[in-house]
Formats: C-alpha cells, structure tokens, sequence
C-alpha cells in the first residue's frame, strides 16, 4: 500500500521552514552549501553523520548553530585515547550518605551530539555508541533509558594526522547514514569568513522547535518513493556486493567487503528526505544519484590491490554508477503533485 502522499501547502510549508533554519545556519557559517544540505537531509531522515575534513572548516560551528535555531541541546565530546565509555553513556554513583545508588546519565543525552575526532578513542568506547545510534537509547546496570527526540550524531575524522588514531570497527561506520568529505572554502568565502571573524558575533535566532522538527520527521517518511528507485538503490548496493554480476568483472579484485542492506535503507530515507527539502511530495532519480557517493562511501572495504592502483571508493561508485543507469521518471509522479 502507497503511502498518502503530502500535500502542496505542506510541501510548501515544510520547505519555508527549513529554509528558514538554513538562513539563520549561514548568517554564522559561510560557504559549505553541499555539507549543510546533508546535514539538513541527515536531520530530517533521522540518520547519523560521519564528517571527513582538515581542522577550521566550521564543522563544530555547523551544528553549535544548528541547535540554536531547533532550540535544541547541543553537546561536543572529544574523543582522546584515555575516555571510557561510562564518559559518553554514564554510569552509576554510590551516595555514601544514602547508601543508594543512583545513574549519572552521559553527554550522549541532548538532541545534537558532535563526537569530535571519533578516531582517536578505542573500539571500547566506540562500541558504546553502537546502542545509542541505533536504538536511540542507553542501558546502564539493567536499565534502559531513551535519548531525547529528535537525535543526531555527527561525528569527525581528520584526515591528515593518522598518529594515535584507531580505525572505526564497521559496526558502528555502517551505523552512519552518510559520510560527507568537506574541502576548504573558496578564496571569496574566506574572505567573508575574516570580515564576519572581526565583526560583532552574530546572534542566532531560534526559528524552529523539537517538536516541529520531530513532525516533520514523521512526514518525511510519507514521501512517496516508486518501486523503480528502491530497485535502483538494491542493484546499486548489490553491485558493490557481486560486481561480475553487473558486468563490472573488473572491479572485483578491488572491492574486500561490499555495503550491507542498511546501505539500501539510508539511501531511499536520504532520497525521501532531499525531495523533501526540495519542495517535492515524491522522489525523483536525482535525489538518489546525489546522495549515492555519500551514502556508500565508507560502506566499501577496498582491497590492498585497490590502494596499489591508487583507488579510492568514491572511484568505484562512480564506475558503478555509470554502468547501473537510473530508472526513467515515472511519469505518475507528476500526476501525483497535481
């Protein structure tokens, strides 16, 4: 059974919104259109960020800012070598005075948690956002306790420094719906970004809530997307699985481990989620063409000969990219909207 698609002054409401929120993001932060619309998508689908980029480019800013205007809590965690994972979860206390115990709850309960350089703590206290991530909620000694709603983790990686760091286990990588690489800005954008460093900091002002952004996560699941997409979305991952099979005989020697089911997941959420901020009721093939790259980036175990031949996996994808072609646009979409 279809979903019943949005109507037109939703659409239209929705996308006022957001862009609203968005306004209020780049009156701080300037330039980084692509990564603030992952972001924007990440939020709405209910997914997780893993953000890949040198030091200074407004990642911690981003979502500092992003709070603000959802009047939503923000907490930054900055994973060294020596944390344990009752520092993110929480643990519990003996009152001596009392003789009772009671539960501290961690830094990972707030509604944006910015889980700075992930890399650099090991798997021990990675694992303990594996929980938390997917279940949306913690269990210390017994007892389970939820996250706020709306929740979202952005975490980075720098890309540079590879000393004292640890490799993500792929549990928690493939928990991540998207990995978004960020590049430095442009000489005119730094420029305003000098201008607004010596300038009067600006004041952000909330334009949203929680609770109209936990709706229109509601709705985001309402936007239709065609049998054809989701088949796309299959035989993209499948590709990265069995590439012989899809006629790509000579990407196999490259590719160790392919993307798990959860890939195909994120990428028809992702989809529902950027036609929705676009001010459509259902997605098209681009919505999923333009998130393809971030969503199977990090899902690809390369092989040693791979590295030898100087690939990297979002080479792969776009060669599986241009031997899956997209479905044509179902021509019912645009009967729908009308």
């Amino acid at each position: 059974m279809e979903p019943t698609p949005l109507t037109t002054a939703s659409n239209a409401a929705t996308a006022t919104l957001m862009e609203q929120v968005l306004y209020e993001v780049k009156r701080v932060v300037v330039g980084q259109d692509r990564f603030l619309e992952r972001v924007m998508v990440a939020m709405l689908a209910q997914g997780h960020l893993l953000v890949e980029g040198v030091p200074g480019l407004a990642k911690t800013l981003t979502v500092k800012t992003l709070a603000s205007t959802i009047q939503g809590s923000f907490k930054r965690i900055q994973f060294t070598p020596d944390l344990v994972p009752a520092d993110l979860v929480g643990t519990r206390m003996y009152n001596q005075k009392t003789g009772e115990f009671s539960t501290s709850l961690g830094p990972v309960f707030t509604h944006l948690l910015l889980a700075d350089e992930i890399n650099r703590a090991p798997a021990k206290v990675q694992s303990a956002l594996l929980e938390v991530m997917q279940e949306r909620q913690v269990t210390i000694a017994g007892e389970t306790h939820k996250v706020p709603s709306p929740f979202l983790v952005m975490a980075t990686q720098n890309p540079i420094e590879t000393e004292g760091t640890y490799a993500l286990p792929e549990a928690q990588v493939d928990r991540f719906m998207m990995k978004v690489l960020i590049d430095y800005p442009t000489e005119e954008e730094e420029f305003v970004i000098a201008q607004r460093a010596l300038a009067k900091p600006v004041q952000v002002l909330p334009v949203a809530t929680t609770a109209q952004l936990a709706t229109l996560q509601a709705e985001c699941r309402e936007v239709y997307v065609d049998p054809s997409l989701l088949q796309y979305a299959v035989k993209l991952v499948a590709a990265t699985r069995a590439p012989a099979r899809h006629d790509l005989k000579d990407l196999a020697p490259f590719i160790a481990c392919g993307a798990s089911p959860r890939a195909t997941i994120c990428l028809a959420e992702g989809a529902q989620a950027l036609a929705m901020l676009r001010g459509r009721s259902y997605v098209l093939p681009e919505d999923m063409t333009d998130l393809a790259a971030d969503v199977l980036r990090h899902r690809l175990s390369l092989s040693y000969e791979a590295l030898a031949e100087g690939l990297d996996a979002d080479a792969l994808i776009a060669r599986i990219m241009a031997k899956v072609p997209a479905p044509a646009k179902p021509l019912h979409h645009e009967q729908k909207a009308a």
